[in-house]
């Protein structure tokens, strides 16, 4: 398998999501791509499946947040002080499951190696009930809850991610909180103030990021490395380009 790393930096939400479809859609089988990149402008990304009636699009215009729909699955997100991954690659020696796991197995190594005291991050073990989920005022936001096997530190989500089959093409894509703006995700939606409260207090109780952690900025080249680094030693690959 020929693994190749993508740097491509700060793109538009459409950039991004059809960059990661037109590579799952053109991935070969003797090929797996890992990327990381950056939103600019900032941007709400919802799931697949999701209702654009779930967010207040003239607010987000206003203030110059892009709104866009994912090729994967998931609910609301606002990308914005993070870096986001994506791996794509063909369904060969493993299943679906499998690659969700190794993935955020390789994640937590580069947290770990970009700073000692994420070493404590893990995966999560149990799968929550999404359609229950799904029905509570929580349900359109991504950091809501956690899935099985997405990365969290004490308790709380610091990478969400989302997985599609596309033929026989896997493609998983995920954001890596690095500060705290994500939260104001929760002044787009199309709620009543009582309930944007509620949730204002459940993504602060549910989520945390790498600038909270360690009470200092994150050093985003250093991280890219870091994660980069921890892909290879987890997967136990060197890619063949950097780009």
């Amino acid at each position: 398998m020929k693994w190749q790393l993508l740097k491509t930096g700060r793109c538009s939400g459409h950039f991004n999501m059809d960059f990661d479809l037109n590579l799952a859609n053109s991935c070969k089988d003797n090929e797996a791509f890992f990327r990381l990149y950056q939103w600019q402008p900032y941007c709400i990304s919802l799931g697949a499946n999701q209702n654009y009636e779930d967010i207040n699009i003239a607010k987000a215009n206003n203030d110059n947040i892009e709104v866009v729909k994912r090729p994967t699955g998931g609910r609301a997100i606002l990308h914005a002080e993070e870096i986001t991954y994506s791996v794509v690659m063909p369904l060969n020696n493993l299943s679906p499951k499998e690659i969700y796991e190794k993935i955020s197995s390789a994640l937590i190594k580069g947290l770990e190696i970009y700073n000692s005291l994420l070493a404590e991050s893990e995966l999560e073990k149990l799968q929550p009930n999404f359609p229950n989920i799904l029905k509570q005022p929580s349900g359109v936001l991504c950091f809501g809850s956690t899935a099985k096997n997405e990365v969290k530190f004490a308790g709380k989500k610091i990478i969400g991610s989302a997985q599609r089959k596309l033929n026989n093409v896997i493609l998983q894509h995920g954001s890596i909180l690095c500060g705290t703006y994500h939260k104001k995700l929760v002044n787009y939606l199309n709620s009543d103030e009582e309930t944007i409260r509620a949730l204002a207090s459940e993504i602060n109780n549910k989520t945390i990021e790498i600038e909270t952690i360690l009470n200092e900025k994150v050093d985003y080249t250093k991280l890219e490395e870091s994660l980069i680094k921890g892909f290879e030693d987890h997967w136990q690959i060197n890619f063949v380009n950097n780009t």
